[in-house]
Order: structure tokens, then sequence, then C-alpha cells
């Protein structure tokens, strides 16, 4: 599919590593003009200089999804840059493993914020951009815990809730040049999947157990560009007449 994203530019939220680092590189090799958001602005900077330094085009804006203000604010930045938005990919997350009774207010609100209601601003933005010319991709990164919440209550409740905004936005904007489908990984070989085999993601001991109960872990993880090449597959033409749809790609561990 080389080539495929000729002319387009994508907005890539936490791609300075894992999936979204994955996303962004593979983009950029289909022709796209790719824009990079996260928090740390080294590790952001080390993966752009690593696209650009292949004569591939990309820039990096530092964000924080669960500031209110950084759609606007990296909206406009690559409007600056290359004049357009074409694709969003909502990749910037974080996973937990607390159970309820360990779950304060705070955590869960936090955990939803960057999960949840950031997903909802990007992808609010992309549509004010994506009305005028009713053309536009939006790509989701939810979670097999979307399908099977195991883990923690908060990440497991927002990624549920991001397949049922995928579903809402998807009728939404049937039939028009609009399209929204989301990616649901599996175990992938990422630090965050490394934390949680670890015990280190936030959150006790239950929760593991029960992921242990209903979970095949004995299957290989999954890499992060099995990822990259579905979401190439969301945002070209290829699946110009694919929306609303999750695709679980787990190696068949959570089946």
């Amino acid at each position: 599919m080389k080539n495929s994203l000729e002319g387009k530019t994508a907005i890539i939220t936490g791609a300075s590593k894992g999936i979204g680092k994955a996303i962004a590189e593979l983009f950029a090799e289909a022709g796209a003009s790719v824009v990079l958001t996260a928090r740390k602005e080294d590790e952001l900077n080390e993966t752009v200089k690593g696209i650009t330094s292949k004569g591939y085009s990309a820039i990096g804006v530092v964000a924080d999804v669960g500031d209110p203000k950084s759609p606007k604010e990296v909206f406009n930045k690559t409007i600056a840059a290359f004049g357009q938005v074409d694709i969003l990919v909502n990749n910037a997350g974080f996973g937990e493993m607390a159970s309820i009774e360990e779950t304060t207010d705070e955590h869960f609100e936090n955990t939803l914020q960057v999960n949840l209601f950031g997903v909802f601003r990007y992808s609010r933005e992309a549509i004010q951009h994506f009305l005028p010319k009713n053309k536009g991709v939006i790509i989701n990164i939810s979670s097999v815990n979307g399908n099977k919440p195991v883990n923690g209550i908060s990440y497991t409740t927002s990624k549920g809730a991001l397949n049922t905004m995928t579903k809402h936005l998807a009728m939404r904007f049937a039939g028009s040049g609009i399209r929204i489908n989301t990616i649901a990984p599996g175990v992938t070989v990422t630090d965050a999947s490394k934390a949680w085999k670890n015990g280190e993601q936030e959150g006790g001991e239950e929760m593991m157990k029960v992921t242990q109960r209903y979970v095949n872990l004995d299957v290989d993880e999954a890499d992060p560009i099995d990822m990259a090449y579905a979401a190439l597959y969301f945002a070209s033409d290829v699946s110009k007449k694919t929306t609303g749809q999750i695709l679980q790609i787990d190696n068949g561990g959570w089946l």
C-alpha cells in the first residue's frame, strides 16, 4: 500500500513510542505528512527525527490529550504546517489495574479525561475540519478490554465507552465521506504491556487474577506494526466503505 496516503495529513496522538510511533512511521512511508503528539518532548523529538531523516514529512507537537485546550492547538499547528487535516488517530491513553474498591473518584476521573474525554475532544475538533469537505477519517485505538473488561475498572470503562462512541459517530455520519473505526489491540509488545505483565501498572493484584481466569495469556503477543497495518487499512481508500467497525487484534487470546 505504498503511496496509499499520498497528499494526506494525519495527526497521531501519543506517537512518541509504541503503537502510535509504529502508526506514524508507517503512515509516513505511505506518503502522508504526519503530526505526532506526546507529552515528553525529548522522546517526541527523537521519533520525529527518525521519520524526517528518511526523507518523510513530520512534525512534533508537545500536547497532553487530557488538556481541553490541546486539540485546537494541535490542529492549528497542523494547518499552519501542512494546510489540512485528513486523518486523526486517537492513540494516546494509559492502562491501570485498580479494582473498584481501591479506585478513588480522582483516579477514575483522570483515566476518563485521557482515555475518553480526550478522544471526544480531538474527534470533535476533527469533525469541524471534515464537515466542510465531507471527507475524513478517525481511527480510535481502544483495547480488547472494551469487549472483555478484566483489567482496572477505570480503564475498561473508558474503552467500552470508546467503542460505543465509535459506533455513535459512524451512525451519525453514515453514507458520508467521514468514516470512524476502531482498533482493539490485545497484548502488544510495548512499554505499557511490559508494565502490565510485571504488575507495575497502578492497582493491586485482584484484577490480574480475573484476567488470568478469563484470558488466554499463552498466545504470542502482537507487535505495534500489526496495529499500524490495521490503521493503514482504515486510513486508506481500500476501506472507503468501512465505518463503525471495531477490529480486535489479539492473536486469539481474548476471544
